[in-house]
C-alpha cells in the first residue's frame, strides 16, 4: 500500500460523498494526467486498520497534498459540521513544520469553493494562499495543474488546464460505457478503480 515514491504522490483530502464526486474525479484525473500519483484512504479497504493511523501514513509518504476543505454545511441529523478535511490539513501543516528534513519539503493545495469564506470558519490558515473553485471541475483542475506544474520541479512539460479539462470530459463520456462493459456501477468506480 504505502510504496515510497514521496516526489510523485499526492495526498487527496477532500469530501467522498456523491455530491462532490464529479470535482473528486476530475482532481483525481488532473493528478493523473500531470503524472503523478493520487493517493487517499480509500485505497485500502481493511477494516482492522485505524483510518487516522492510513491518513498520517499517506500523508507521511506524499511529499503533494490537495485539500479541499469547502465542505462545511451542518448534517442534517447532527446539526454538526464535518471537520475530517480541517484536520487532515492540520496533519498536513505539521507534518511540514515539525518532520524531518523531507517532510519539511512538503507542498499543499488548499481549495475551497468560494472566495474568502475560510476566514469565517477556519481564520488561521488566512495567511496562505487559498484557491476557489466555484464548484467547476473545470477551475479545479486549471488550479491543480498549476499548482503541480509550479511546485513539482518538474522537467516535464504538462498540459494546460484546458487541454487536462478537454480530456477528462472526453472521459467523463467514455466512463458510463467502460463501466457498463466491466459490469461495475459508476458511483464511487471511478475514484476506487485507482485506489485498488
Amino acid at each position: 500500500m504505502f510504496q515510497d515514491n514521496y516526489s510523485y504522490n499526492v495526498f487527496i483530502n477532500c469530501p467522498f460523498d456523491n455530491e462532490y464526486l464529479g470535482l473528486r474525479n476530475a482532481l483525481v484525473f488532473a493528478i493523473y494526467d500531470c503524472g503523478f500519483t493520487p493517493r487517499c484512504a480509500l485505497e485500502e479497504n481493511n477494516s482492522a486498520n485505524v483510518r487516522v493511523d492510513k491518513i498520517k501514513k499517506l500523508i507521511e509518504h506524499s511529499q503533494f497534498g490537495v485539500h479541499d476543505i469547502s465542505r462545511i454545511e451542518l448534517d442534517s441529523k447532527t446539526n454538526l459540521p464535518r471537520f475530517n478535511m480541517p484536520l487532515e490539513l492540520g496533519v498536513f501543516l505539521g507534518a511540514m513544520y515539525f518532520g524531518n528534513k523531507k517532510q519539511k519539503d512538503k507542498n499543499c493545495l488548499i481549495l475551497d469553493n468560494i472566495s474568502h469564506r475560510y476566514q469565517a470558519f477556519i481564520s488561521d490558515i488566512a495567511g496562505q494562499d487559498i484557491r476557489w473553485h466555484s464548484n467547476s471541475s473545470e477551475k479545479l483542475i486549471t488550479h491543480v495543474r498549476d499548482w503541480l506544474n509550479d511546485s513539482a520541479k518538474s522537467i516535464k512539460i504538462m498540459p494546460g488546464g484546458k487541454e487536462i479539462s478537454r480530456r477528462f470530459y472526453q472521459f467523463e463520456k467514455k466512463l458510463p460505457i467502460m463501466c457498463k462493459q466491466l459490469k461495475i456501477e459508476l458511483t464511487f468506480t471511478f475514484i476506487q478503480s485507482f485506489f485498488s
